[in-house]
């Protein structure tokens, strides 16, 4: 098993600990000495073939490293299969918030040991008071946290729902524009929009969400892009292929008291004919607004080193684009080379947290 883990060297020697990551695209890490070893990704933990190699592979992994953790780190949410796994050892756990973690396992990476400010931009993760947080501005120093900033909340008509049909996310962007009379006509291809209008007003099963994920998905509803996906991420990814040259909106996003709001923009995109054009403009307005918005943090803070992580990351036009106007800030942004941005490298953050815990 340490012949396919991944070894990441760490700043500097720590106790063993196991870090059971969360449910998409699930990892494990366990740490020996100044060295972390990630697993290969076992699967979406709603599986059973991947619930068994993820039990297997914390038996194996363990064993063959030759430690005995002395704690178990894992992620708040409570129904992961990896969090009753951690529940059931004989072990001191250290549940880890999601996005805090995503941030982490860039500092651990990168050998990085003080403080930064964090970009966690993804579908979803857990919040501390049960919200639904992926859009995060943090500022991270080793095993603490605290919120600096959000995205802007929007509600998520049909709950996980919208993470598979972006035109819910539309529809939530309109509503929040004032516009919510178009839902029905904008989306009549679709039998559900007749009474999402009335849904939204009345709050039904549409929890509000800082998710930079459902975000995308609001742009991509707009533009007319897969508007019910086969699988999540689809639209977004469609987004990014259609980029060519990404185009800063002016005045296209809004921040207050730490939220990073992007109606401006939205409203914009509800009546762009040509998805190419929006997919420029959606894309070169959220690089500048999140260089700003973290920019403007780390030098309020006096923290050079920015983070990013989360699985919005993945997209390399955002990626490249915000790395570029930090940098030319004067600041040190980190991205993930060698595990994943996304959930895949979310046990490394865990486990990095936990040994400093």
């Amino acid at each position: 098993m340490t012949a396919i883990a991944t070894t990441i060297a760490l700043p500097r020697t720590v106790p063993p600990v196991l870090a059971v990551g969360a449910f998409l695209k699930n990892t494990i890490c366990v740490t020996r000495g100044a060295e972390a070893f990630v697993s290969a990704i076992h699967g979406d933990l709603g599986t059973p073939e991947a619930i068994k190699a993820f039990d297997r592979s914390v038996d194996t992994l363990v064993a063959e490293l030759g430690v005995s953790p002395v704690r178990i780190a894992c992620d708040l949410h409570p129904d992961f299969h990896s969090t009753r796994y951690a529940q059931g050892l004989d072990l001191p756990q250290v549940p880890v918030q999601h996005h805090h973690a995503h941030a982490a396992a860039i500092s651990a990476e990168h050998g990085h040991d003080g403080p930064v400010i964090a970009l966690s931009l993804d579908g979803f993760g857990l919040g501390p008071g049960n919200q639904s947080w992926g859009g995060e501005l943090l500022l991270v120093d080793g095993p603490h946290y605290r919120r600096l900033g959000h995205l802007a909340l929007l509600p998520q008509p049909g709950g996980d729902a919208a993470a598979r049909e972006p035109w819910r996310m539309a529809a939530a962007a309109l509503h929040r524009l004032g516009r919510g009379a178009e839902i029905a006509g904008r989306f009549k291809a679709i039998p559900a929009a007749a009474m999402l209008p009335q849904i939204l007003d009345k709050g039904i099963n549409c929890p509000r969400t800082s998710s930079a994920g459902r975000l995308f998905d609001a742009a991509c509803g707009l533009l007319g892009l897969h508007l019910v996906a086969e699988f999540e991420g689809q639209a977004p990814m469609a987004l990014e292929a259609l980029v060519t040259r990404p185009e800063a909106l002016p005045a296209g996003w809004i921040i207050q008291d730490g939220i990073l709001d992007l109606l401006p923009t939205l409203a914009l995109l509800s009546s762009c004919p040509d998805p190419a054009r929006g997919a420029n403009l959606f894309h070169g307005t959220l690089i500048e607004a999140l260089a700003a918005w973290a920019g403007d943090a780390a030098e309020a803070v006096g923290v050079e080193t920015v983070t990013l992580g989360g699985g919005c990351f993945l997209n390399r036009v955002l990626s490249a684009g915000v790395v570029e106007r930090l940098e030319r800030r004067g600041l040190r942004p980190l991205t993930a080379h060698r595990v994943s941005p996304g959930d895949a490298g979310l046990s490394l953050g865990q486990a990095w947290i936990a040994a400093l815990s």
